[in-house]
């Protein structure tokens, strides 16, 4: 069952949390279970027990911390890319190096955020990641940029001229964070379209869904 039709069917976006104090779940689940739009379905203490239970409930979202008990939220995030690739996932933790940012990308995070994030904007996001965008802290999202782009290879300028304007600017849009409905709002273009550019670009930089996209697009300045 793709995302949107479970949040269709089931009226609210079903979450898992992955978070080894106790005190932190607590809080979080009485956020996001106070918004309507919102059900918090599984708790784990560890990146195992995560794993089971995204295989048992197959949520739309995973929250997890980075500093887990046992695999951490790096290893995490790439087993859940294993399990189903439709489901979003955001990192919540304390950590904000530059290195544990682009670890978390490249496992295929679709959100970080910081753990003093406040509580409507923690809802925005959730929602905003669910619709199919993408997010980065504010404190975080410009020092890991600044080395993705410090990293540009040889390969740019092949991508580059593989890509059509119009695919480029489609991009651009996906590493500022937009769905596929705001692009095409932003271009005024169809929905339709708005896809079928998504697809197009995620075949030509050999990547499997808009994170790596963004990734991709930044450290090999095609935008």
């Amino acid at each position: 069952m793709s995302q949107l039709s479970m949040r269709k069917s089931e009226g609210q976006i079903r979450l898992v949390l992955v978070e080894d104090y106790k005190l932190i779940r607590i809080g979080l689940r009485m956020v996001l279970n106070g918004d309507p739009e919102i059900e918090v379905v599984g708790e784990a203490e560890s990146g195992l027990h995560g794993l089971q239970l995204v295989r048992d409930l197959n949520p739309q979202l995973v929250i997890l911390d980075l500093g887990l008990p046992d695999i951490d939220g790096f290893e995490l995030t790439r087993e859940i890319r294993k399990i189903n690739r439709d489901i979003r996932i955001l990192v919540l933790t304390s950590h904000d190096t530059e290195e544990e940012v682009l670890q978390a990308l490249s496992a295929g995070a679709n959100a970080y955020c910081l753990k003093d994030i406040v509580s409507d904007r923690l809802i925005e996001v959730v929602k905003s990641v669910c619709d199919g965008a993408i997010w980065l802290d504010p404190r975080v999202a410009s020092r890991a940029l600044q080395v993705f782009s410090e990293s540009a290879n040889k390969r740019a300028l092949y991508n580059r001229m593989a890509l059509t304007d119009r695919e480029r600017e489609v991009l651009r849009l996906i590493v500022e964070g937009m769905s596929n409905s705001q692009i095409a709002k932003a271009l005024g273009i169809s929905l339709h379209t708005s896809k079928a550019h998504v697809c197009s670009i995620l075949q030509k930089l050999s990547v499997q869904d808009r994170m790596q996209a963004a990734v991709k697009a930044v450290q090999q300045s095609l935008v």
